[in-house]
């Protein structure tokens, strides 16, 4: 690796962890860029999901006070994006990487969509289906969004929000900093997998996971501070974003 390339990886990471805490889908700038400077396509998204665990949990430490009273939460809804993490790591092994990118971009639409209707759609159902821990749908959707993030990671921060935003009786900004943790859980939990059963390059993760860290952290600090139209109005742009890039 040439010092221009660890340059490039660690200000993508910088980016990557700074969008990832805000909205999700920093891999959608790192993966790119990775096979840009010519690393092979699973060498590149296993090492661009280690790299980014650091930094996901200095995100959630920079939302550490939107945490508070999530506790139980965060147990429910981690163990099923524990179980979709290693689903998703053990299908990129064994499943060609065009799999999933066909739905990548309708998973992000229908995301974005979700986002913008949420205030509605979490009026109609009222309490319904709402519950403390959103109820076993929310179950199933965060295990099926772990599966997805384990397998290739990009926007699953998307689809998290969307998902908790319409089934938890939360503000937007509590919402997001589960989020965060939940994205890190199955990052987490995939690069376990990947660090023995996958070829992982050190140079990269390092480089990134040192971007990640500080974005991170920058991420929260921005991300605490936007009301929450500002915050869904930001995902819609991103979400927009990254389906054009996708199909381009």
């Amino acid at each position: 690796m040439t010092p221009l390339h660890a340059l490039t990886i660690f200000a993508t990471g910088l980016a990557a962890g700074c969008i990832n805490v805000i909205v999700g889908s920093g891999s959608l700038i790192t993966f790119p860029v990775l096979i840009a400077l010519g690393y092979p396509p699973v060498v590149a998204n296993v090492s661009n999901t280690v790299g980014l665990v650091p930094g996901a949990a200095s995100g959630a430490y920079g939302y550490r006070r939107e945490l508070i009273g999530q506790h139980t939460r965060l147990l429910s809804l981690g163990s099923a994006s524990v179980i979709g993490a290693i689903i998703g790591g053990l299908l990129l092994l064994v499943l060609p990487e065009e799999t999933f990118e066909i739905v990548v971009p309708a998973l992000i639409a229908i995301a974005c969509v979700l986002v913008v209707i949420q205030p509605r759609l979490s009026a109609w159902l009222g309490g319904r289906t709402r519950r403390p821990h959103g109820g076993p749908w929310l179950w199933i959707g965060v295990l099926a969004t772990g599966v997805y993030g384990g397998y290739f990671g990009a926007a699953q921060g998307f689809i998290l929000m969307a998902l908790m935003a319409i089934f938890l009786d939360e503000d937007l900004q509590r919402v997001n900093a589960v989020k965060n943790v939940l994205a890190g859980v199955v990052n987490g939990s995939a690069a376990v997998l990947f660090i023995f059963v996958a070829h992982v390059d050190w140079a990269i993760v390092a480089c990134i996971a040192a971007g990640s860290v500080l974005g991170g952290l920058a991420g929260a600090s921005i991300g605490r501070r936007l009301p929450a139209t500002a915050l869904r109005v930001l995902i819609v742009i991103v979400g927009v974003t990254a389906i054009v890039k996708l199909l381009a």
